[in-house]
């Protein structure tokens, strides 16, 4: 088996998501899913197909509420659905991408709190800050960094989401010691992410391609539950979603990563 070094799974990450972040606005929504057809994978709908966004648990309205290009289709899940923010919460995306679960949740704050989206990716920083400034929000800003050594001070972060991002991470545990860091006592995680329910074959975890779509490196659900417990969290509880193998099957070229991994949401919390 080839061992990908975390250095080369995040510049491929980076230059994969950098790749897709440059697309014009009017095409951005071509991807889909972390397999977006931009990217050598299949497409499920775009990002501007109601019934995809419904699929990972948002309304027509929320698709419908965020500047052209800031959805890019690039979720599993709607973090912000197991979220429930609270008026004056600092929150905190990992992996903000071009900002559209940024934007969702300033606008449930209603110009109160703060939300924080980090990403290490220039070009979707720069697409997130421009999704922000036509938004009009002015408790949103991103920053430029790892989600593995977060740009946050410590425990300043009421409430932390992510979408379909830890999973691209080669260095998991860190992240959520990182997590743990920022968080406030009684802060929590909410998260919609790709989990594996057995173990993913060695023969996907040496691609890339792979890797960057999302599958290869999803965890075991037993490992993401030592992982949170290790880094300090309790009250962990993390619930699959077994109908998502079938969008999930189209976001490489093998459908049969379906059998190994499903979408999932996360929660966790710090004592």
């Amino acid at each position: 088996m080839k061992n990908h070094d975390a250095f080369e799974v995040r510049d491929y990450i980076r230059e994969r998501y950098g790749a897709i972040a440059e697309q014009d606005d009017a095409t951005a929504d071509s991807a889909c899913g972390c397999g977006g057809s931009k990217t050598g994978g299949g497409c499920c709908g775009s990002a501007a197909d109601v019934t995809y966004n419904e699929k990972l648990g948002y309304s027509a309205a929320e698709a419908a509420s965020v500047p052209a290009g800031a959805d890019l289709g690039l979720g599993c899940g709607n973090p912000l659905a197991i979220a429930s923010i609270k008026s004056g919460e600092t929150v905190l995306d990992l992996g903000s991408g071009a900002g559209f679960d940024c934007l969702l949740a300033a606008r449930q704050l209603s110009g109160t709190g703060r939300v924080i989206g980090v990403d290490m990716t220039p070009p979707m920083i720069s697409k997130a800050r421009r999704n922000a400034a036509k938004s009009g929000f002015a408790n949103v800003e991103f920053r430029l960094g790892e989600i593995e050594h977060l740009p946050v001070a410590d425990a300043t972060v009421d409430l932390i989401i992510s979408n379909c991002v830890i999973n691209l991470s080669p260095e998991k545990p860190q992240v959520f010691r990182e997590a743990f860091r920022v968080l406030k006592p009684g802060g929590r995680l909410a998260i919609a992410d790709i989990v594996a329910t057995k173990p993913v074959p060695d023969a996907l975890r040496e691609q890339l391609e792979s890797i960057g779509a999302c599958v290869a490196g999803a965890a075991l659900v037993s490992d993401l539950q030592a992982m949170l417990k290790a880094a300090g969290f309790a009250r962990v509880e993390i619930e699959p979603r077994e109908a998502s193998r079938k969008t999930i099957a189209q976001w490489t070229k093998d459908a049969t990563v379906a059998d190994f991994v499903v979408s999932a949401y996360l929660t966790a919390y710090k004592s």
